[in-house]
């Protein structure tokens, strides 16, 4: 069972950016399509973007599409998310998780607040 380590959350004036960091500790990341999905405080946790095992990113959420890019460096057995022009209501926990989620596989994620 591997464990999967977010970072890079924080707080952020709308229109900035940010980089989100995962890496694995005890299990081979390069193996699995990864993806990125968050959880709003008071909503259910969604889908962001996933990445095929290959690097190909597949899909964005509406929401993000045009803002976020979703990315892997196998050297360093890591994937991210890059996320630019950021809104209010991106507000929430961000988490990894290979694609589809694995129960056992979710971290503690972390928080990216976007406000003035």
């Amino acid at each position: 069972q591997g464990q999967l380590v977010e970072s890079g959350g924080g707080l952020v004036q709308p229109g900035g950016s940010l980089r989100l960091s995962c890496v694995a500790s005890g299990s081979d990341l390069r193996l699995y399509p990864m993806a990125w999905y968050r959880q709003a405080p008071g909503k259910q946790r969604e889908f962001i973007a996933d990445i095929t095992a290959s690097g190909e990113p597949v899909h964005y959420a509406n929401s993000v599409k045009g803002r976020f890019t979703i990315s892997r460096d196998y050297a360093k057995n890591t994937v991210y998310l890059q996320m630019n022009r950021l809104k209010p209501e991106d507000t929430a926990v961000y988490y990894c998780n290979i694609y589809p989620p694995r129960t056992d596989y979710w971290g503690q994620g972390t928080q990216v607040t976007v406000s003035s």
